[in-house]
C-alpha cells in the first residue's frame, strides 16, 4: 500500500488540476500551496468572471450593495493558473486527462469542486421573468427586478427562497411565497421546529401559500395547482439543488443516490488519483454513523484542507486525513441570523432553549444525552458552544441544558 502511494505521490508532487472555481475549488488550490505543493497547480471554472464567494449574492450583490463577491486570493502571487470560461465535458483516468471544450487537460492528480446546480421549475423554461439564484449573472439580472419593485413570486420557502424573499421585501417588492409542502424548510428541519418560522413570513408582510402547488408559469402570473393565479413581474425558483455530475457519465467514477460523487473518508474518489470536495460529494461520517453529502459552504471552506493534506502526504508514509466534521450553515433572513451546527436525523430528544415565538432561542438535538445537532435563532453564543460540545462528544445534563439562562458549556453531566 505504502508503494503504490509513494508511486501515486510521485505524479502528484508535479500537476494537480482542480475542476471548479467556486469556495472548494478556490480553497484546494490556495491550500495545497498553503501545506507546501510546488508543482503546478491549475484551476479550471466554468463561469468567465473571477472566482467568487456565492452567500453575498442573495444578500449584499442582490440589493446593489456590492458590485460582486470575488475572493481576495493572489492567484498569481501563489503560482495558480487561472483558466475561466471553460467546462469540464468529460474525464478519461485511464489516460490521466480531463475533457474540456477546448480540448484535453493532463493531471496528475484531479479534485472534482463543480458544486451543485439549481434545479430548474418542470415547465417553466424559456417564460420570460423566470430566474433561478446560484451565479453572478443570475443576481445580476435580478437586480432591476427588486430596482423596479415588481410583484415577485419565489417558488420554495427552503433557505434561498427565504434570503431572496427577505431581500426583495427589503427592496420594496410585493412577495408571494408558494411551498407544495405545509410549512418552510420542511425538508431541512422537523415540523415542530420549522412551523414558528411561518410567522416570519406574514410579520415581514409576505405572503406565505403552503400546500401550494405550480401548475403552469405564464408571462406575468404564476397559476397554482387549485386555480389560484399570483401577478408575477418575477418568479423566482429556489426548489433545491443537485451535484452538477452530468459530465461524468462513463467515468468510471462511482455516483450515489443523488448523483453525488462518492467519495470515501479521505476525499478519494473510486478512480485513482481523482478526489472530490464541496457540494458534488458525499462522504461517510464516523461520527454519525452515514453518509452525509452537505450542501454549505462551511463543508466547502473545511473538506479541501483535507484533500491538499492528502495530496501534499501522498508520497510519505504518514496516515491520510480523515474528514469528519460537524455540519454547519447559517441564513440571514427576516431579519434573524439563523445558525445550524451537526446533524440532528437519528437524535432520540429535543430540547428547547427559551421561546420560539421571540426573537431568540435554540433547539437541542441529544442522542444518549450527547449533543448531536443544534439550531440557534439570535443565539451565537449557544452555537459557538454547541459545536464544541458536538465536537467533544461531552455528555450533557438535559434539566440545565433546557434553561436558556445557562450558558451551554455550564450544562453538562459533570456539572
Amino acid at each position: 500500500m505504502n508503494e503504490q502511494r509513494r508511486e501515486e505521490g510521485g505524479r502528484a508532487a508535479r500537476r494537480v488540476v482542480v475542476v471548479g472555481a467556486g469556495m472548494a475549488g478556490v480553497q484546494t488550490a490556495v491550500a495545497l500551496r498553503e501545506q507546501g505543493f510546488d508543482g503546478t497547480v491549475t484551476l479550471i471554472g466554468a463561469e468567465p468572471h473571477q472566482p467568487y464567494d456565492r452567500p453575498p449574492l442573495s444578500k449584499a450583490v442582490l440589493l446593489g450593495n456590492a458590485e460582486g463577491s470575488a475572493f481576495d486570493v493572489d492567484f498569481e502571487g501563489l503560482g495558480i493558473e487561472l483558466v475561466l470560461g471553460r467546462e469540464a465535458d468529460g474525464l478519461r483516468p485511464a489516460d490521466h486527462e480531463l475533457d474540456t471544450g477546448a480540448g484535453p487537460v493532463p493531471y496528475d492528480v484531479l479534485v472534482l469542486a463543480t458544486g451543485a446546480e439549481p434545479i430548474r421549475l418542470p415547465g417553466a423554461e424559456g417564460v420570460p421573468g423566470v430566474h433561478l439564484l446560484r451565479t453572478l449573472d443570475d443576481a445580476e439580472r435580478l437586480r432591476p427586478v427588486l430596482v423596479r419593485q415588481h410583484d415577485v413570486v419565489v417558488v420554495g420557502a427552503g433557505w434561498i427562497g427565504a434570503e431572496f424573499a427577505t431581500a426583495a421585501r427589503e427592496a420594496g417588492c410585493a412577495v408571494t411565497v408558494v411551498e407544495a409542502a405545509d410549512r418552510p424548510l420542511a425538508g431541512a428541519l422537523p415540523a415542530e421546529v420549522s412551523a414558528p418560522m411561518a410567522a416570519w413570513y406574514a410579520d415581514s408582510g409576505i405572503d406565505l401559500r403552503t400546500h401550494a402547488r405550480v401548475e403552469r408559469v405564464e408571462p406575468g402570473a404564476v397559476v397554482l395547482d387549485d386555480g389560484s393565479r399570483l401577478p408575477a413581474g418575477a418568479v423566482v425558483v429556489g426548489i433545491g439543488a443537485r451535484p452538477a455530475t452530468a459530465w461524468l457519465a462513463g467515468s468510471g467514477v462511482t455516483l450515489g443516490a443523488h448523483r453525488e460523487v462518492v467519495a470515501d473518508a479521505h476525499l478519494r474518489t473510486s478512480v485513482p488519483d481523482v478526489y472530490a470536495v464541496g457540494d458534488c460529494a458525499s462522504f461517510p461520517s464516523r461520527r454519525y454513523g452515514e453518509r452525509l453529502l452537505v450542501h454549505h459552504w462551511d463543508n466547502a471552506l473545511q473538506g479541501p484542507r483535507t484533500v491538499a493534506a492528502n495530496i501534499v502526504g501522498a508520497a510519505t508514509d504518514e496516515p491520510l486525513a480523515v474528514y469528519d466534521p460537524v455540519p454547519y450553515f447559517w441564513s440571514e433572513q427576516f431579519g434573524r441570523f439563523v445558525q445550524y451546527a451537526g446533524h440532528h436525523v437519528d437524535a432520540d430528544r429535543v430540547l428547547w432553549r427559551g421561546d420560539p415565538s421571540g426573537p431568540a432561542w435554540s433547539v437541542c438535538w441529544l442522542r444518549e444525552d450527547r449533543l448531536v445537532a443544534l439550531l440557534a435563532v439570535g443565539r451565537a453564543r449557544d452555537l459557538a458552544q454547541g459545536k464544541r460540545l458536538i465536537q467533544a462528544g461531552t455528555p450533557m445534563n438535559p434539566r440545565l441544558l433546557a434553561d436558556p439562562a445557562r450558558p451551554l458549556k455550564a450544562a453538562t453531566a459533570a456539572v
